[in-house]
Protein backbone atom coordinates (compact mmCIF):
# COMPACT_ATOMS: atom_id res chain seq x y z
CA UNK A 1 0.00 0.00 0.00
CA UNK A 2 1.01 3.06 -0.78
CA UNK A 3 1.88 6.21 2.26
CA UNK A 4 -0.26 9.11 2.17
CA UNK A 5 2.33 10.70 0.69
CA UNK A 6 3.56 8.73 -2.19
CA UNK A 7 1.87 9.50 -5.53
CA UNK A 8 -0.94 6.96 -6.62
CA UNK A 9 -0.16 4.71 -9.68
CA UNK A 10 -1.85 5.69 -13.03
CA UNK A 11 -5.24 4.04 -12.91
CA UNK A 12 -7.17 2.96 -16.17
CA UNK A 13 -10.48 4.90 -15.82
CA UNK A 14 -13.37 3.61 -17.28
CA UNK A 15 -16.20 6.07 -19.44
CA UNK A 16 -18.40 5.77 -16.47
CA UNK A 17 -15.74 6.92 -13.93
CA UNK A 18 -14.66 9.72 -16.00
CA UNK A 19 -18.41 11.26 -16.34
CA UNK A 20 -18.59 10.86 -12.16
CA UNK A 21 -15.21 12.46 -11.93
CA UNK A 22 -16.52 15.28 -14.08
CA UNK A 23 -20.18 15.67 -12.83
CA UNK A 24 -19.04 15.81 -9.43
CA UNK A 25 -16.89 18.76 -9.70
CA UNK A 26 -19.49 21.80 -8.30
CA UNK A 27 -22.96 21.89 -8.40
CA UNK A 28 -23.63 19.02 -6.46
CA UNK A 29 -27.35 19.07 -5.33
CA UNK A 30 -28.75 19.74 -2.27
CA UNK A 31 -31.93 17.17 -1.93
CA UNK A 32 -32.87 14.16 -0.22
CA UNK A 33 -31.16 11.55 -2.14
CA UNK A 34 -28.38 13.80 -4.25
CA UNK A 35 -26.51 10.55 -5.54
CA UNK A 36 -29.83 9.50 -7.17
CA UNK A 37 -30.17 12.50 -8.58
CA UNK A 38 -26.06 12.64 -10.05
CA UNK A 39 -26.91 8.99 -11.08
CA UNK A 40 -30.01 9.24 -12.86
CA UNK A 41 -28.09 12.42 -14.53
CA UNK A 42 -25.49 10.07 -15.53
CA UNK A 43 -27.54 6.80 -16.51
CA UNK A 44 -26.31 4.50 -13.22
CA UNK A 45 -28.17 3.57 -10.55
CA UNK A 46 -27.56 4.98 -7.13
CA UNK A 47 -25.70 1.92 -5.94
CA UNK A 48 -22.93 1.89 -8.93
CA UNK A 49 -22.46 5.42 -8.58
CA UNK A 50 -21.42 4.72 -4.61
CA UNK A 51 -19.57 1.82 -5.50
CA UNK A 52 -17.59 3.47 -8.41
CA UNK A 53 -16.99 6.38 -6.21
CA UNK A 54 -15.70 4.47 -2.76
CA UNK A 55 -13.08 2.15 -5.67
CA UNK A 56 -12.04 5.86 -6.43
CA UNK A 57 -11.20 6.78 -3.42
CA UNK A 58 -9.84 3.50 -2.31
CA UNK A 59 -7.86 3.31 -4.87
CA UNK A 60 -6.24 6.96 -4.86
CA UNK A 61 -8.07 8.20 -8.00
CA UNK A 62 -9.89 10.87 -6.04
CA UNK A 63 -8.07 11.62 -2.62
CA UNK A 64 -10.94 13.37 -1.15
CA UNK A 65 -14.65 13.63 -2.02
CA UNK A 66 -16.82 16.50 0.33
CA UNK A 67 -17.80 20.27 0.14
CA UNK A 68 -15.63 22.98 0.79
CA UNK A 69 -16.77 25.59 3.33
CA UNK A 70 -15.68 28.85 4.17
CA UNK A 71 -14.83 28.10 8.03
CA UNK A 72 -14.41 31.70 8.75
CA UNK A 73 -18.12 32.30 7.73
CA UNK A 74 -19.25 29.88 10.66
CA UNK A 75 -16.64 31.15 13.11
CA UNK A 76 -13.57 29.15 12.04
CA UNK A 77 -10.20 29.71 11.24
CA UNK A 78 -7.89 27.98 8.97
CA UNK A 79 -4.32 28.80 8.10
CA UNK A 80 -1.53 27.33 5.80
CA UNK A 81 1.01 25.87 7.84
CA UNK A 82 4.76 23.78 7.44
CA UNK A 83 7.54 21.65 9.17
CA UNK A 84 10.82 21.37 8.39
CA UNK A 85 10.46 17.40 8.72
CA UNK A 86 14.34 15.12 8.87
CA UNK A 87 14.01 12.88 5.76
CA UNK A 88 14.27 9.55 7.85
CA UNK A 89 11.64 10.77 10.09
CA UNK A 90 9.11 11.94 7.43
CA UNK A 91 6.66 9.36 7.50
CA UNK A 92 6.61 8.76 11.50
CA UNK A 93 5.69 12.51 11.52
CA UNK A 94 3.21 12.78 8.46
CA UNK A 95 1.03 9.87 10.55
CA UNK A 96 1.58 12.34 14.25
CA UNK A 97 0.32 14.92 11.62
CA UNK A 98 -2.60 13.52 9.83
CA UNK A 99 -3.77 11.90 13.10
CA UNK A 100 -5.07 15.52 13.83
CA UNK A 101 -8.99 16.04 13.26
CA UNK A 102 -7.73 19.61 12.40
CA UNK A 103 -5.36 18.68 10.03
CA UNK A 104 -7.57 19.45 6.64
CA UNK A 105 -4.39 18.50 3.60
CA UNK A 106 -1.13 17.48 4.18
CA UNK A 107 1.62 17.42 1.20
CA UNK A 108 5.32 16.84 0.76
CA UNK A 109 7.24 19.38 -1.01
CA UNK A 110 10.59 19.50 -2.06
CA UNK A 111 11.66 22.60 0.01
CA UNK A 112 13.54 23.31 3.21
CA UNK A 113 9.92 23.45 4.90
CA UNK A 114 9.15 20.04 3.16
CA UNK A 115 5.88 19.07 4.64
CA UNK A 116 2.86 21.58 4.33
CA UNK A 117 -0.79 21.10 6.13
CA UNK A 118 -3.85 22.76 6.33
CA UNK A 119 -5.42 23.29 9.84
CA UNK A 120 -8.88 23.86 10.11
CA UNK A 121 -10.63 24.64 13.71
CA UNK A 122 -14.08 25.79 14.86
CA UNK A 123 -12.32 29.12 16.38
CA UNK A 124 -9.58 31.37 15.81
CA UNK A 125 -8.20 30.07 19.09
CA UNK A 126 -8.09 26.26 17.61
CA UNK A 127 -5.05 27.48 15.42
CA UNK A 128 -2.66 27.98 18.53
CA UNK A 129 -3.88 25.35 20.00
CA UNK A 130 -3.72 22.84 17.54
CA UNK A 131 0.12 24.48 16.31
CA UNK A 132 0.97 24.07 19.79
CA UNK A 133 -0.36 19.76 20.11
CA UNK A 134 1.55 19.40 16.51
CA UNK A 135 4.60 21.10 18.20
CA UNK A 136 4.59 18.88 21.16
CA UNK A 137 3.61 15.30 19.53
CA UNK A 138 6.60 15.99 16.72
CA UNK A 139 9.62 18.13 18.41
CA UNK A 140 9.62 20.32 15.39
CA UNK A 141 8.12 23.64 15.36
CA UNK A 142 5.27 24.43 13.06
CA UNK A 143 5.22 27.74 10.82
CA UNK A 144 2.31 28.76 10.14
CA UNK A 145 0.91 30.98 7.27
CA UNK A 146 -2.41 32.60 7.94
CA UNK A 147 -4.29 34.00 4.90
CA UNK A 148 -3.23 38.05 3.87
CA UNK A 149 -5.92 38.30 1.07
CA UNK A 150 -8.55 35.55 -1.08
CA UNK A 151 -9.31 34.66 -4.14
CA UNK A 152 -11.51 32.66 -5.88
CA UNK A 153 -10.38 30.61 -8.35
CA UNK A 154 -12.56 27.59 -9.40
CA UNK A 155 -10.98 24.89 -10.81
CA UNK A 156 -12.69 21.93 -12.69
CA UNK A 157 -10.57 18.74 -13.98
CA UNK A 158 -11.90 17.49 -17.37
CA UNK A 159 -11.45 13.68 -16.81
CA UNK A 160 -10.53 12.40 -20.90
Amino acid sequence: MASMNERPREAALEPADRAIINALQGGFPVCDRPYLEVAQRLGMSEEELLSRLQRLLDERVLTRFGPMFQVERMGGAFVLAALKVPEADYERVAEIVNGFAEVAHNYRREHALNMWFVLATESPAGIANATAAIEAATGLTVFAFPKEREYFVEMKLHAD
